[in-house]
């Protein structure tokens, strides 16, 4: 099962099904889907997004967290890490860490504090720091936080039709 993980405002926790809705407001957000899929996402495509969280965890031993606000116990977002078995090229031989924030969290640092104590969790899990993000040329502030947790650009690919940034970090 995921571990909770708790920073000074955060709580990183597994997916429970209450969470459903709040994910599925999150990725019909266009704002929120227009770097990750280019359209916001169906309560469907949003139900096997979490069946996927859930199911990283069981089978690999780690995956997606929910992000929430400790003191309100509110819906930030969702991140963590995936192996995804994408369909490009290079492929991934490393560990996959992603993440996506409510609208309602944009410009808060919650992204990079979540991220952060992801990425400190990922280096005692995997034993291991060169881990790999894929984030659209145009999404400014994910490069940038991207940027912020150590990774750099090592090449550029098509993923579904889109031009996707893949980053490193060493």
């Amino acid at each position: 099962m995921a571990p909770v993980i708790e920073t000074e405002r955060l709580r990183l926790r597994r997916h429970e099904l209450s969470d459903f809705e709040s994910s599925v407001a999150m990725w019909a957000d266009p704002d929120v889907a227009r770097f990750i899929g280019g359209k916001p996402s169906s309560r469907e495509d949003t139900w096997g997004r979490l069946l996927r969280y859930v199911g990283h965890w069981q089978l690999l031993g780690h995956g997606f967290w929910l992000i929430e606000e400790k003191a309100t116990g509110a819906f930030v977002g969702e991140g963590g890490w995936g192996n995804f078995k994408r369909e490009i090229e290079p492929r991934f031989e490393a560990p996959e860490q992603g993440w996506a924030l409510a609208t309602s969290a944009h410009g808060k640092g919650y992204a990079f504090e979540a991220m952060r104590a992801a990425l400190d969790w990922g280096v005692a899990h995997f034993g291991r720091t060169d881990f790999v993000c894929m984030i659209a040329p145009e999404n400014a502030p994910s490069l940038k936080l991207a940027a912020k947790l150590g990774y750099a650009e090592y090449g550029r690919a098509d993923y579904k039709g889109s031009l996707s940034i893949l980053l490193r970090r060493t």
